[in-house]
């Protein structure tokens, strides 16, 4: 098994008497699409913020190449080479998708000395602005303003904000939200060109989705791990079937209950 990226121990979130994730652990891998699935509430989301630093675990660890990131500020997170993106499309909707990967850029190396330097003569986030653009195929729409982009446009431009910070791990919550199927099955081929090379963690209700695209399946239900493997070892695991009524885990199906 390849050493993984991202390593989780242990993660537990307690809000007041409330336990949302308890003692969750994880490998995320290079080159792999990590998919964590379970219905509304299962902890999923709390994973997430947990992983971006926006939530302190109660106990437990998480560690990026070897290096504990438990208690890190988000931008600190972020910096070190962990990004994300939302359920709900979170861009500056009055700026380019130029203007807003060139600012994701800039947040990940913030250049205090340069404070009246004019962003665009900043060669470094100009760069990795349009690389990241051109990554999700967005490079023709860069003096688009995002509010005039389609929904599928925007999610993908959440992405390229997320690769316009170099980082190592992404951690994708319901990219496919409100999307039709051209839409989507275009972010899940984008999905697959962007594992290489770093560790993507996918949050997604989609069953024929996630089936497509996931390397790595891992079910969580009332805030703990139910099984975790390959897509057919966890189809076929008896605690899935029977915790979900024996529902078929494709074929249309989505969890929001």
């Amino acid at each position: 098994m390849a050493e993984p990226i991202l390593a989780a121990r242990g993660l537990t979130r307690r809000f007041g008497g409330l336990t949302a994730v308890r003692s969750v652990s994880l490998d995320l891998e290079r080159g792999a699409i990590h998919a964590l699935i379970g219905p509304n509430g299962a902890g999923k989301s709390t994973v997430i913020n947990v992983l971006a630093g926006e939530l302190a675990p109660s106990t437990g660890t998480f560690a990026l190449d070897g290096r504990n990131l438990a208690g890190m500020t988000p931008d600190q997170v972020a910096r070190l080479g962990v990004s994300r993106t939302f359920q709900r499309s979170n861009v500056f909707r009055d700026m380019t998708a130029f203007e807003n990967c060139r600012l994701a850029a800039q947040a990940r190396r913030p250049r205090a000395w340069a404070l009246h330097e004019r962003a665009a003569a900043c060669r470094f986030s100009g760069g990795a602005a349009s690389a990241a653009l051109e990554a999700v195929e967005l490079d023709a729409r860069a003096d688009v303003v995002a509010a005039a982009l389609s929904h599928g446009e925007r999610r993908a431009l959440e992405i390229a904000m997320c690769l316009a910070t170099e980082p190592a791990v992404l951690l994708l919550d319901e990219p496919l939200a409100g999307m039709g199927p051209e839409e989507s099955l275009r972010i899940l081929d984008l999905l697959h060109r962007l594992k290489a090379g770093r560790a993507i963690l996918l949050v997604e209700h989609d069953m024929d989705a996630v089936f497509a695209a996931a390397d790595i399946i891992t079910v969580m239900a009332d805030g703990a791990v139910l099984a975790s493997g390959a897509p057919e070892s966890v189809r076929r695991d008896p605690r899935v079937r029977e915790a979900y009524l024996g529902e078929e885990l494709s074929g249309g199906k989505r969890w929001t209950h």
